[in-house]
């Protein structure tokens, strides 16, 4: 079982069938709140739904294709952060997070982004790191700004969520600024 400690009490963990109870207990309790940026809550009204998610990622995973971990935090389900999309012929990847609204504010997210960073970069050679968020969620933006992500542009009206279009602010980090960043 992969596991990558963040600190004494945050840690990674690829996730599996075994984080499905606590998975969807953490969206049903945070369901207003992640449904405003998130577009497969409604989709997400039993366990059998959030095991239909591990299935798929676990997949993703087995064909080398990217993965998803569950963020731990004192020994909770926090949230969930993974790298959707290896492009080996590219070298790039983009990572995905979110999180429990009681864990907001800790900076769990950012050490964990962080910890995919070293990941993509020192041990898988990518080239280019993307995160993408909806416009309006400065919540989610400030974890590539305070990590030094470039905010690339806008993609307007790129994702259909619920009702309405969202755009995405896409943020992009290469490998040389990496490099700088960590010297």
């Amino acid at each position: 079982m992969f596991v990558h400690k963040l600190d004494d009490e945050t840690y990674l963990k690829l996730v599996d069938y075994n984080d499905a109870e606590d998975l969807f207990q953490l969206v049903d309790r945070n369901r207003d709140y992640l449904r405003a940026w998130m577009p497969w809550i409604d989709m997400t009204q039993k366990v059998e739904d959030t095991k239909s998610f591990i299935e798929s990622v676990m997949k993703k995973y087995a064909n080398n294709d990217g993965f998803d971990a569950v963020i731990y935090h004192k020994g909770e389900v926090a949230g969930t952060i993974g790298l959707h999309q290896l492009n080996q012929s590219h070298k790039f990847t983009s990572i995905g997070y979110w999180i429990g609204e009681e864990f907001q504010g800790k900076g769990i997210v950012t050490r964990a982004v962080n910890a995919l960073l070293e990941y993509v970069f020192d041990t898988l050679e990518f080239h280019r790191v993307e995160i993408r968020c909806a416009t309006e969620n400065v919540k989610s933006q400030a974890i590539p700004e305070r990590l030094g992500f470039t905010k690339e542009g806008i993609i307007r009206d790129c994702e259909w969520l619920y009702d309405h279009y969202v755009s995405h602010v896409v943020y992009g980090m290469l490998k040389n600024e990496w490099d700088e960043k960590v010297q």
